[in-house]
């Protein structure tokens, strides 16, 4: 029997990702649907169309949205009924997740793509493929709190591509320091940003931006401890900048590694992360976790953001650094609202399926 789903936030960029992964899913039922007080009380198929012009607002690229949701109802996200609801996906803005996830989490488990509980001593930071160990918090956490549910949170999608690389290194080599420069597509931004202000320009600041990819890297890198995560002591310095592309963030790295590496060994370790994870056939799992090309001119977000329906990151340009004790530098392409979001969240709940957190 297929778990029933419900997805809060669906008519936003983030939960289109989510419904998207969960079309025709083996596993997962998309039973509710819920968003703003401005959607509730409409199909989702009336509330994703502009009733001005007939235009529909669905942002999957090469995809339809899902028979199953189009003549769902919309609830309110305040008022969501959860009653034979196995999963809550909140994709949700910040100031509503940190009133609703706990609501909800008190009733089902709940997988979040929003920032307010992610760095909670038991609530875990999770990268499919990466961190997959941490969701043994939830034990913690029901217990602390007297929840039937969970939160489980996705990492800033910025940390995503940079975290995924990283892991490679570090277990491989063991990583002291990160130094990296991102150009964010602007559907990152949400709402937060006018249109016009990214033409032919990029935005120098991102708010907050810069101290969540270093806080939140150090504890997905952790390790999981007694009641909680013990931090992974990396030294990261980020500057985070807002390019003019839908989608995919572009990020230049440069890591110092603990041991020397060549460039050949770098490129394995990329090439061979993760593959235990992918084997294991989970219906959204890339093919492989990391990309690498060796074409200079790559990766790019127009060319790369989409692979393996945007859950690879694509790594390029790897090189020495001259100027870091080891340092290798190289760019990474990941889509923010596919892995980085919506869709990561679908993968995190099949494993969560497959290991037994999910019934």
């Amino acid at each position: 029997m297929k778990i029933r789903a419900a997805i809060v936030g669906a008519t936003g960029i983030a939960g289109q990702q989510v419904l998207a992964a969960l079309d025709n899913h083996p596993d997962f039922e998309i039973a509710a649907l819920a968003a703003s007080e401005r959607s509730a009380g409409k199909s989702f198929a009336s509330a994703i169309t502009d009733e001005q012009s007939g235009i529909r607002r669905w942002y999957v690229a090469g995809t339809e949205p899902p028979a199953a949701a189009m003549q769902l109802m919309v609830q309110e996200a305040k008022s969501i009924r959860l009653d034979g609801i196995g999963v809550v996906f909140a994709a949700v803005e910040s100031d509503a997740a940190r009133e609703l996830e706990p609501i909800y989490a008190a009733q089902a488990p709940t997988i979040s793509t929003a920032r307010p509980h992610r760095m909670e001593p038991d609530i875990p930071l999770l990268i499919p493929g990466v961190n997959l160990d941490h969701i043994a918090l939830v034990k913690e956490q029901r217990r602390r709190r007297g929840w039937k549910g969970y939160i489980a949170t996705l990492p800033n999608c910025t940390a995503t591509g940079l975290a995924i690389t990283l892991k490679a290194l570090d277990e491989k080599f063991g990583v002291d320091s990160a130094l990296v420069t991102t150009m964010q597509g602007i559907s990152g931004a949400g709402r937060d940003l006018a249109a016009l202000d990214v033409v032919e320009n990029i935005i120098p600041y991102i708010p907050r931006e810069e101290e969540r990819v270093t806080i939140e890297t150090r504890k997905i890198l952790g390790r999981l401890g007694e009641g909680g995560i013990a931090e992974l002591p990396l030294k990261v310095s980020a500057t985070c900048t807002r390019a003019s592309v839908l989608n995919g963030h572009t990020e230049a790295a440069t890591v110092g590694l603990k041991r020397p590496a060549s460039i050949e060994e770098v490129i394995a370790a990329f090439e061979n992360f993760g593959r235990d994870f992918s084997a294991m056939g989970l219906p959204n799992a890339p093919r492989r976790m990391i990309t690498v090309h060796r074409d200079p001119m790559r990766p790019q977000p127009r060319l790369d953001r989409d692979a393996e329906n945007g859950m690879t990151t694509s790594v390029g340009r790897i090189r020495a650094d001259e100027v870091i004790p080891n340092g290798i530098k190289y760019l990474l392409v990941t889509h923010n609202a596919a892995m980085g979001a919506g869709r990561g969240a679908v993968l995190l709940a099949e494993y969560l399926k497959r290991a037994g957190y999910l019934a």
